[in-house]
C-alpha cells in the first residue's frame, strides 16, 4: 500500500465516516484523523485508518473510472453491496467462510462502497512460496480450504436452471475481439479461437451442470487466508449466475500462469491444480463423478483465463504471447 497522509476534515467523506460508518464500529462523538492508503493493484480502493485507534476500514469508489459511465458506476456500487449481503445472508460470516460486512454506499461520494477491513494472507503469497522457496505443503493446504470454500458457495446457491453456454462463449467472445483490437492477436489467430470456442459450445456436457453463484474474479490476490480452514473472498463487484467451472478453471489457469511467470515451467503447477480439482470434487456425493464431470469442462475456463489475463497491460509481450499458446493449447 501507498501511504497518501491524513484525509481532511473539510472532505465531505470525512464526515461521512465520522457520522455514518464509525457507529457501526463502535465509535460515536468523535471526531477523529484518518490516515489514508492506497492499494498498489488498484487506483480505486483506498484503507481508511483512524490515527488514534488503528480501526481500519476500506472504500472503493466506483465512478472516476475512466471507461465508466456514472449509471454504470452507480450500478456496479449496487451490485457489490447486494452481492455482500446476499453471501452474508447465506452464511459467510463466520469462521470459516467470510466475506466482509459493508458498512455503507454514497453515490454522491463518486459511489463508495464502504465495508470492513478484513487481514489476511492473499494466495498469490503462498503460490510464491511454493515457486521461490519450495514451500509446497502450505498451498496444498491453502488450496483444499479454497476448493472447501468454493464448493460451499456454489452448492448453497445452486439453481434449477442448466448452465447457459451461449453466456460463456459471448464472454468469451469478447476477450478474443479485444485481443484483435489491440494487436495482441492476428486475425488467423482470432478466428482460430472462435472456431475452437465454437466447438466447445457444441459439447453437451458444457451445459451438463445446474447454475450456481460464482465469485467471477477469483484472482489470487481476492481471496485471503488465515490459520486452515479460514478462508475470506473479497472484491464480489463480479459475481453471477454461471458454471461453477468459471470459478474452478479460472484458479487452475491462475496456478500456471503464475508458474509460468515466474519459473517458466507450465508443469510444475499441475501437482498443485490436481490436488485443487481433487479437493472440489470431494464435496459431491460421488467424487469420481464430480472430477470427472468437472475435468472435462475445466479446460475451456482455462483457456479464456489465459487470454483473460493476456489482456493486461502490465504484462510483457513475451509473456502474452506464452498465456495465448497456453490458451490455445488448453483448447484444442
Amino acid at each position: 500500500m501507498i501511504q497518501l497522509g491524513l484525509l481532511s476534515h473539510d472532505d465531505p467523506l470525512h464526515s461521512y465516516l465520522c457520522k455514518e460508518i464509525l457507529p457501526q464500529l463502535g465509535m460515536t462523538g468523535e471526531t477523529p484523523d484518518f490516515e489514508v492508503y492506497r492499494f498498489l493493484a488498484s487506483n480505486h480502493v483506498y484503507l481508511y485508518e483512524v490515527k488514534k485507534s488503528g480501526t481500519r476500514m476500506i472504500g472503493k469508489f466506483f465512478d472516476g473510472i475512466s471507461d465508466r459511465s456514472g449509471e454504470t458506476a452507480y450500478r456496479h456500487m449496487e451490485r457489490e453491496y447486494g452481492n455482500l449481503l446476499h453471501l452474508r445472508n447465506l452464511g459467510f460470516t463466520a469462521y470459516p467462510h467470510y466475506v466482509p460486512r459493508p458498512l455503507g454506499k454514497n453515490p454522491n461520494l463518486n459511489c463508495l462502497l464502504v465495508q470492513e477491513y478484513c487481514y489476511g494472507i492473499p494466495l498469490n503469497d503462498f503460490i510464491m512460496g511454493a515457486i521461490q522457496h519450495g514451500q509446497h505443503e502450505p498451498l496444498f493446504v491453502r488450496l483444499s480450504a479454497l476448493a472447501c470454500f468454493l464448493a460451499t458457495l456454489h452448492n448453497r446457491s445452486a439453481r434449477k436452471e442448466r448452465v447457459e453456454v451461449g453466456r460463456d462463449c459471448a464472454y468469451f467472445g469478447g476477450i478474443v475481439e479485444q485481443l484483435r483490437q489491440w494487436g495482441h492477436l492476428t486475425g488467423a489467430e482470432a478466428d482460430g479461437f472462435h472456431q475452437m470456442k465454437e466447438r466447445w459450445r457444441g459439447k453437451g456436457f458444457m451445459g451438463e451442470d445446474n447454475q450456481v453463484l460464482v465469485h467471477g474474479d477469483v484472482t489470487p490476490t481476492n481471496l485471503l487466508f488465515g490459520d486452515p480452514p479460514w478462508v475470506i473472498a473479497i472484491d464480489l463487484e463480479r459475481m453471477k449466475a454461471a458454471d461453477r467451472v468459471f470459478d474452478v478453471g479460472r484458479i487452475a489457469a491462475e496456478l500456471k500462469h503464475f508458474f509460468i511467470q515466474y519459473r517458466n515451467d507450465p508443469g510444475g503447477a499441475e501437482p498443485f491444480i490436481g490436488h485443487f480439482l481433487w479437493e472440489y470434487a470431494g464435496h459431491f456425493p460421488d467424487r469420481e463423478s464430480a472430477f470427472q464431470s468437472i475435468c472435462r469442462r475445466v479446460p475451456f475456463h482455462m483457456g479464456m483465463t489465459f487470454l483473460r489475463i493476456a489482456r493486461n497491460f502490465w504484462i510483457t509481450d513475451a509473456h502474452r504471447r506464452r498465456l495465448i499458446v497456453e490458451a490455445q493449447n488448453a483448447l484444442r
